[in-house]
């Protein structure tokens, strides 16, 4: 040949061969498939993810040698094509080609790129085909990026967290938004409460201390965090520690029960921390960050291949962090490593092993006391417990691994296991309200010695099948989970601590509080699940989407000390959506989901387990798009209700009791994406106007809440966050962008003795990013409450308030290569 040429074949084979395929399409000539026209959408992103999403709406395999395509993106195309067209539109610009093959049941795209620059239908030399199957799991990223995907977007096409299969978020009956990672950038989150303001519907609940990742979400408690998709409850009703975000690449929120996918969920939604993977690409980065309050903080991301031939990747990310607080004694240490190794063993089959370990040493701050309807009146910085007898100290480290086997092209097997310890010492206050001559009535609660195992593994079957004119994704599934929480505490809660005054506070000097032999009592609870699930993804004729499915669920929860089985339950739950796209900008919802729920972690009185929640919610709404995808918004309307709801028990803080239901309805809004080139936005609104307990016939205590409003559930919330990266020449690199987090007046706590008063903060960032040589540096200055607003973040639905922090500045320095 006359010139060197650099050549891939790209095979697309019609999916649906054997049992699965359409006979009216074998006969199909050539001509009449490449012909064909559809509609196409696809922006303008990296050209693998453009071939593989032209592949997946063609029912084509794909293959090809990813190093023609990597660090090429495509221009991307919007409208009616036939298949031809469409190649040609996503190639144009890249110095590729392709080529059809004579074949009436397969097509042969060639792709090549010669010295001159010119795209050839033939003549071009081909270089052995490589499955696209490791290529979706190990995406290229580019320099600067360190993830598979577009690094700059605000606006992520697919999630699997509503459905465990990745969808396209306009094709998904249900609720569902990403948090991606530039704006965890932008916003400098370090805590996952941060970036969940961005999300309609979810506020940050300060229980337990400030030691866990605690939410409301559409007006309910929700203590558990999902990793992967694997469930991370909090211990015993709370939480351990604040996880990290280190290791994030993004964040997504189902709405509405989602345990027919994911069990033990609460009725209010999922949060699913997906984790950054291995990249084919080399990528390193180390970002220093410095700010208000004594904060510091170091994060290292590595990741790239491990062998020449690239079929071993791994990444590594580690954080240390050294931090004082705006109140008084708070401070925290922690260090954080979560490796992980990726093994693709041939085509077809892929394997990851993960680790993390996070070591924290922490105080725990209960905040101020309720005076009165409101917070007492003292300072934001004012500690109300005892220094030397708050102490947060422990581990976690968490071991997984997951593989998956493609059969074929159209069904895959996955299989997950994941086993997670945690070990910690907590000391912690308790209080109630304080009196009007600022007295305050406070104990000491000392769990010294506490344990928790969490084992969990899925098996996951997917696949794809057509019946007629209607096109399945199915998913049947099996999974199992275990804990076993070990404590060691005092037995009946509580010491009177010495007398306190929160006018004038006064701390016990050099003294730590023994625990007496007399009053250790100890607690060893186990939780067992199995479950079965089944889900089918249609697509029907006249742009229809329906999804429908079940899960079964047995649970028992058993009390190792008394050897007695203190909850057997068996339960299924039905959940189903139908979707219609009338035009390619808009898709019309409705969904019907049940869930059976994870109160099973909370203690009654007499030491047994309370039998789980469950609930149901009616959903429906609108999505849209704008811009050729670039701008989307969701419109939702629910109804959900929720059944042996537990709330704290006045009589004892670490013990919990039940209403009989509860049940929210509301409006909520979210927007994404890029407005104008560089003009970048994500914006949620929330509209609760109903959020009550509507029976409780526990009377016990004296006390009765039917009819009251659910704590921290506000009538109105909402937060808009905005960027412009700058186009011209001369001010490429800079980057300013500003918000507002606003929430409205809540409850307190369950019985609606006191309130919390409504707030609005708002948000400044900039950043300058610029290049020497191959590495990028960035530098970036966000200040959150720019007005310093003095303004409450929650209650613990008891007496824990916590306010929220003045006017802070975060300082960062990255440099990437």
């Amino acid at each position: 040949m006359g010139s060197a040429i650099a050549a891939a074949t790209v095979g697309f084979l019609m999916a649906g061969s054997g049992s699965t395929s359409r006979p009216a399409e074998a006969a199909i000539a050539p001509q009449e498939r490449t012909g064909a026209v559809k509609f196409y959408r696809i922006d303008q992103i990296p050209l693998t993810e453009a071939l593989t999403a032209f592949a997946d709406q063609n029912d084509l395999r794909l293959s090809y040698d990813a190093r023609l395509t990597r660090g090429v993106r495509t221009r991307g195309l919007s409208g009616q094509f036939t298949t031809q067209d469409a190649l040609r539109a996503l190639l144009e610009g890249t110095t590729l080609t392709y080529r059809f093959a004579d074949n009436g049941r397969s097509v042969l795209i060639t792709l090549a790129q010669a010295d001159n620059g010119v795209r050839n239908d033939a003549g071009a030399e081909s270089l052995p085909p490589i499955d696209v199957g490791a290529e979706r799991a190990v995406p290229a990223g580019r320099p600067g990026n360190g993830s598979g995907g577009d690094a700059k977007t605000y606006n992520p096409k697919n999630t699997s967290t509503a459905t465990k299969i990745d969808t396209p978020i306009m094709e998904t009956p249900f609720s569902v938004k990403a948090v991606p990672q530039q704006v965890l950038q932008d916003q400098q989150v370090i805590r996952v409460e941060k970036a969940l303001q961005n999300v309609s519907g979810v506020l940050p609940m300060p229980g337990n201390q400030g030691l866990g990742d605690i939410f409301i979400i559409r007006g309910f408690f929700n203590d558990t965090i999902y990793r992967d998709g694997f469930a991370l409850p909090g211990v015993l009703g709370g939480g351990t520690t604040k996880r990290y975000t280190a290791n994030l690449e993004r964040i997504e929120v189902l709405k509405g029960p989602g345990s027919i996918l994911y069990g033990r969920s609460e009725p209010g939604g999922i949060v699913n921390l997906v984790t950054k993977q291995p990249l084919e690409t080399p990528y390193h980065a180390i970002q220093q960050q410095a700010g208000s309050f004594d904060f510091y903080r170091t994060t290292i991301d590595s990741t790239g291949p491990l062998n020449e031939e690239k079929s071993l990747l791994y990444r590594v990310n580690i954080a240390y962090e050294n931090a004082g607080s705006f109140r008084d004694f708070v401070e925290n240490e922690g260090v954080f490593i979560a490796p992980v190794v990726r093994w693709n063993i041939d085509a077809a089959t892929r394997a990851n092993f993960e680790f993390e370990y996070q070591q924290f040493d922490e105080r725990p701050d209960p905040g101020i006391p309720p005076l009165g309807s409101g917070p007492a009146p003292i300072q934001r910085t004012r500690f109300v417990g005892d220094p030397l007898n708050s102490v947060n100290k422990g581990y976690r480290t968490l071991y997984g691994l997951n593989w998956s086997h493609d059969f074929d092209e159209n069904w895959t097997l996955t299989h997950r296991f994941t086993f997670e310890h945690m070990a910690f010492d907590n000391r912690t206050m308790f209080f109630g309200k304080a009196n009007a001559d600022g007295t305050l009535g406070r104990f000491y609660n000392q769990a010294p010695d506490t344990t928790s195992d969490r084992y969990y593994t899925t098996l996951n079957l997917t696949g794809k099948i057509d019946t007629g004119p209607v096109r399945h994704k199915l998913l049947f599934g099996y999974d199992y989970f275990h804990i076993d929480d070990k404590l060691v505490g005092l037995r009946n809660c509580c010491v009177v601590a010495s007398p306190f005054n929160i006018y004038a506070p006064t701390y016990l000097p050099y003294t730590v509080i023994p625990v007496s032999p007399a009053t250790i009592g100890r607690l060893d609870l186990s939780q067992e699940w199995h479950s079965l699930y089944f889900q089918d993804q249609m697509e029907l004729p006249y742009n229809f989407f329906a999804m429908g499915g079940f899960r079964f669920d047995s649970a028992t929860a058993v009390n190792n000390l008394a050897n007695v089985i203190t909850t057997k339950e068996e339960q299924v739950s039905p959940r189903g959506g139908l979707l219609w796209r009338p035009a390619p900008w808009l898709s019309v919802y409705g969904s019907y989901s049940q869930g059976f729920g994870a109160a099973n972690s909370v203690l009654r009185s007499d030491g047994a387990l309370f039998p789980a929640q469950t609930s149901e919610q009616w959903e429906a709404g609108l999505k849209a798009e704008a811009d050729d995808g670039r701008l989307t918004a969701t419109f939702a309307y629910f109804d959900l209700k929720k059944r042996n709801l537990p709330v704290p028990d006045p009589l004892n803080p670490n013990l919990r009791r039940t209403i009989g239901e509860a049940e929210t309805r509301g409006i909520e809004f979210d927007v994404s994406g890029e407005v104008l080139p560089g003009l970048r936005v994500i914006g949620a609104y929330s509209y609760l106007p109903f959020a009550k307990i509507t029976k409780d016939s526990d009377a016990s205590g004296g006390y009765r809440n039917q009819g009251k409003r659910l704590y921290l559930a506000p009538e109105h919330y909402g937060s808009f966050w905005t960027t412009y990266e700058f186009q011209q020449a001369s001010l490429l690199g800079l980057k300013v962008g500003a918000g507002v987090v606003a929430v409205g007046p809540r409850e307190g706590d369950q019985g609606n003795s006191y309130q919390l008063p409504g707030y609005a903060i708002v948000n400044v960032m900039g950043s300058y990013s610029w290049r020497i040589g191959p590495t990028r540096v960035t530098a970036q200055l966000n200040i959150d409450n720019l007005a310093d607003e003095h303004y409450f973040v929650g209650s613990n639905s008891g007496n824990f308030i916590m306010p929220g922090a003045p006017r802070t500045f975060l300082g960062s320095l990255k440099v990437e290569f």
